[in-house]
């Protein structure tokens, strides 16, 4: 955390593919790259072994620019101010805890429910970027680089932040009392009550 208290507001690119995604030596090049080719600084968490893919003297050549950490407290670092987007493999909670902040995102998705998640948050939601990957399943550098700055500097990047916004505050009300959530759960609470 002390790292993202020295960057400027909206300055910094969080880049994570969760605990089970294990991207291709060739995809992690293309990461490393295309994060390395941004004009922004970048917090980016992966596992020792995904360290291992990683391009010689990668992390030196980025110690100005980037962090690459093995964990870190994502709800803290998604709350932090310094965050101006978050590249992400669309796993439920990240997409959750994205709107819940109000974080613009970049869609990677991977497998599953994760494609789902992904062409929500581009085209239902407009909360983020969906790249795609080539016909070799790999999201080239040029990509993730034209996504991440539509979304810290451009245009349609400004559209994204206040649908971000939006969505961050309609899951505050739906949380807060008298919110959908609030009535939800207190509906489960006086049914499972009625059922003893």
């Amino acid at each position: 955390m002390n790292w993202l208290n020295g960057k400027p507001i909206g300055s910094v690119v969080y880049v994570v593919f969760g605990s089970v995604a294990n991207p291709v030596p060739e995809q992690m090049e293309e990461l490393a790259w295309g994060l390395k080719g941004i004009n922004c600084y970048f917090l980016w968490v992966m596992s020792d072994s995904m360290k291992t893919k990683l391009p010689n003297k990668f992390v030196e050549e980025i110690s100005d620019q980037g962090l690459i950490v093995s964990w870190c407290p994502q709800l803290e670092v998604l709350a932090h101010e310094s965050i101006g987007c978050f590249v992400s493999h669309c796993g439920l909670h990240s997409v959750m805890e994205a709107m819940s902040f109000g974080v613009p995102m970049v869609a990677m998705p991977q497998w599953v429910d994760q494609q789902t998640d992904g062409k929500f948050v581009d085209d239902v939601w407009g909360n983020g970027i969906r790249v795609l990957q080539d016909e070799k399943g790999i999201v080239g550098m040029n990509v993730l680089q034209k996504a991440i700055k539509e979304i810290m500097e451009g245009d349609k990047g400004k559209v994204i932040k206040k649908n971000a916004m939006k969505w961050k505050e309609l899951a505050k009300e739906a949380v807060d009392e008298g919110g959908s959530s609030d009535i939800n759960i207190n509906e489960f609470v006086a049914k499972l009550l009625s059922c003893s």
